[in-house]
């Protein structure tokens, strides 16, 4: 975990607001598996759900001002799927990589109090989706070849994400997402 990440910290947050037992990766170094590097993940959760997470911070919506694009950004590096595919292996047959969208919430965007896994951390608003890292894998697409990142398609995203909720079972929730 950054610490001076915000999107880590109100996920941090999110996870102490839960209860759910958790353990912060300290990133200052990086990890080798075997001789190669790997991309350290960020928390494991313990305990009935056994997750490896890698929280990607994204801003919603995107862009400047004036040009604002209102999807749901999904992207990662190929890097990053590879190595918590590698993390959640490592961690043993009970552990799913899970990959947590940190939506940061721009004061424009309105929606309901009562959404699951909105949250509120030192004055921002966040919305936290996830999508396994298997299924994420199965359905990816090159985003950039140049920099090597990869996404979902819209409808696959919108099949695939889930409120973290459904994946450490803290409390019944809707099968879809709202987007």
């Amino acid at each position: 975990m950054d610490r001076g990440n915000h999107y880590e910290r109100a996920f941090e947050g999110y996870l102490q607001g839960r209860r759910l037992c958790y353990v912060a990766v300290d990133e200052t170094r990086r990890t080798l598996l075997g001789d190669a590097p790997v991309k350290s993940l960020d928390f494991l959760v313990l305990g009935e759900a056994r997750l490896v997470v890698d929280v990607k911070g994204r801003r919603f919506p995107a862009g400047p001002p004036k040009k604002r694009r209102w999807g749901w950004e999904c992207w990662s590096t190929r890097h990053d799927i590879d190595g918590l595919r590698r993390w959640a292996e490592l961690a043993g047959p009970d552990y799913r990589g899970l990959l947590v969208f940190a939506y940061h919430l721009l004061p424009e965007v309105k929606l309901p109090d009562t959404l699951v896994d909105l949250w509120t951390f030192r004055g921002r608003r966040y919305l936290f989706r996830a999508v396994d890292v298997e299924d994420y894998r199965e359905q990816m697409r090159v985003r950039s070849p140049r920099w090597d990142t990869v996404t979902l398609p819209r409808q696959a995203f919108r099949a695939l994400c889930r409120p973290v909720q459904h994946f450490t079972r803290a409390v019944p929730v809707p099968e879809e997402c709202p987007f």
